[in-house]
């Protein structure tokens, strides 16, 4: 049976070596941002990085937060003083334990209609410089966010607290 020619293939042998070799760039070129898209995907947050000054808590304070409660959440709409609106979160740390708290660091985190995070931000909820909150005490305290992404549900965002810091033992 005598071999039957492809239309396609290329005439000139040289001309099937820079085929070749143009795919040869294109799969390399490929493969380099596939692995540049999965080593984005690894690094961490920045907001993770940001919070690194922070000291981790230790297995003690991590079961103190039980104690700590936020209620009486309230959100508010105003303007400021350059006429842009700003998003207004009041709420109220309870300590419920018997212990003072020295440092309490509040994370509140903005959802989209898929329940997936459209900001979240971390702040001292004890001012700063932080008051001590004593056993059985509770304290109002408001915080502001500029930009809220447009994509949030205007639902209650979560408020939870995220570091603490208990005054030593005696």
């Amino acid at each position: 049976m005598p071999p039957t020619l492809d239309p396609a293939a290329p005439k000139n042998p040289k001309q099937h070596l820079s085929r070749v070799a143009v795919l040869i760039v294109f799969a390399l070129c490929a493969g380099a941002l596939s692995a540049w898209f999965v080593f984005q995907e690894q690094a961490p947050p920045k907001r993770a990085l940001q919070s690194s000054a922070t000291p981790p808590m230790d297995a003690h304070s991590r079961e103190y937060l039980q104690n700590l409660r936020i209620e009486n959440i309230a959100l508010s709409r105003a303007e400021n003083f350059i006429h842009q609106e700003v998003t207004i979160l009041n709420t109220t740390i309870t300590n419920a334990g018997p212990q003072p708290v020295l440092a309490a660091q509040v994370t509140v985190e903005f959802d989209d209609e898929m329940r997936q995070i459209v900001l979240r931000e971390t702040r001292s909820a004890l001012g700063s410089p932080a008051v001590p909150l004593a056993p059985g005490e509770s304290r109002t305290f408001e915080f502001s966010f500029d930009h809220v992404p447009s994509s949030w549900n205007r639902q209650q965002p979560s408020v939870t607290v995220s570091y603490l810091q208990l005054a030593p033992a005696k």
